[in-house]
């Protein structure tokens, strides 16, 4: 039997790195969880390529999607906006409901909304709905064996 996929997916944050030249998803953003999650992924590919950072602007990206900072707030218009992209995303990441799929959601309540709206019916998901709630994510991480 294969070990079950493991997905963490963080909200983007407010504060952003200053600059004019895209940088990595996980590099942009300064806020929340974020430093913690970069701190802990590193470099690692096989860390990075199970993160998924859900943008109020862009929709749900990769940690290594590059990006430019941006002003927008994830207000239920938008999310409705996003809505189908973000369950595409969501499918294309490998997440069905059913499979073995460890879902990590970080994230504060207006991305919380919109990541269970997305999510098939049925998905198992661990939801920290305080981005800086960094302790009770790392037991997770733990438990998944994130160095």
């Amino acid at each position: 039997m294969t070990a079950p996929s493991q997905l963490l997916i963080a909200g983007c944050s407010r504060r952003k790195t200053a600059t004019a030249v895209p940088v990595p998803a996980l590099e942009l953003y300064q806020g929340g969880c974020i430093p913690a999650l970069r701190a802990r992924a590193g470099t690692r590919r096989s860390l990075r390529g199970r993160i998924r950072i859900l943008s109020a602007e862009h929709g749900l990206v990769t940690a290594d999607t590059p990006l430019l900072p941006y002003d927008r707030e994830l207000d239920a218009g938008r999310a409705a906006q996003l809505l189908p992209a973000v369950a595409r995303a969501i499918a294309g990441a490998g997440i069905r409901a059913g499979q073995g799929t460890e879902l990590l959601v970080i994230a504060g309540p207006a991305y919380l909304a919109l990541v269970a709206a997305a999510l098939p019916a049925g998905t198992p998901a661990v939801w920290v709905p305080d981005p800086y709630d960094w302790a009770r994510a790392a037991v997770v991480l733990d438990r998944w064996g994130w160095p």
